[in-house]
């Protein structure tokens, strides 16, 4: 049964690593917030499902901006703009590296394959072999073979709906979610591509989320309304299916 599999599982333990968005992200960041504001009290005035879209958006630019500004459509960064910060892709590094020079193999999930695309270069100069995995891939199984039976292979990078379900990714003992989804469930899933039969191993999942942010109210949503996110966002595109008003209301107020 499937009490008896989770009693021959080894534990598994979540952590929740914080990082503060400063200076052009969290001004970025804040233009949005405001300009979701506004949007939230028109759509109250109005149609709540008219305005449905454009409010998914927002919020969805707004989790870009806490992931990394580079994601956002070029009209909504400053113009002129050089490379911008991100404080996450700073704290994902630091935590790769301290993980593989424990001794540790990581699997990296982002919903965002512009977040998946940012360490490729970087882990090769400092000399880390990885895997990769989107919708695009083609040699899925080989490359899950591959990084299993390779040792020398510390981390895979996996999009969080190709890589999500139906892997066996027992080489690894560590799991990063670089991103909340709405429903916890879909990275529960994820988290047991290692966590699974056949590992032996203790496995940590972290979540990365940015402080003071959107980021930590959806944390605070997933766990209020655990159920409804079973649901949530599952219908039909662009629609708000079980996130009510007051919902959205909750995620855009300040967290100071």
């Amino acid at each position: 049964t499937k009490r008896d599999v989770c009693a021959d599982l080894p534990p598994k333990i979540e952590q929740v690593l914080y990082c503060e968005i400063v200076d052009e992200q969290r001004h970025l960041y804040e233009t949005l917030l405001a300009a979701g504001r506004q949007m939230l009290a028109a759509a109250r005035e109005t149609s709540w499902e008219r305005c449905s879209a454009e409010i998914l958006t927002l919020l969805l630019r707004l989790r870009q901006a806490c992931c990394h500004p580079e994601l956002l459509p070029p009209d909504l960064l400053p113009p002129d703009a050089g490379p911008l910060p991100s404080a996450k892709l700073e704290l994902a590094r630091e935590v790769i590296l301290e993980a593989i020079d424990s001794g540790h193999r990581l699997l990296l999930f982002s919903q965002f394959t512009g977040i998946l695309k940012l360490f490729p270069e970087w882990l090769t100069a400092n000399g880390i072999a990885y895997e990769y995995l989107d919708g695009s891939t083609e040699d899925r199984q080989a490359r899950v073979d591959r990084f299993n039976q390779d040792a020398a292979i510390p981390i895979f990078l996996l999009s969080l709906k190709a890589g999500g379900t139906g892997l066996n990714l027992t080489g690894a003992d560590t799991v990063i979610h670089y991103d909340q989804w709405w429903n916890p469930m879909v990275e529960d899933q994820a988290t047991d591509r290692t966590h699974r039969i056949g590992q032996t191993r203790t496995v940590t999942a972290l979540k990365l989320v940015a402080r003071h942010t959107i980021e930590e109210r959806i944390l605070q949503l997933q766990e209020s309304k655990r159920e409804l996110f079973n649901r949530v966002l599952l219908g039909a595109p662009g629609s708000l299916s079980g996130l009510t008003p007051d919902d959205v209301a909750f995620l855009l107020e300040p967290l100071r």
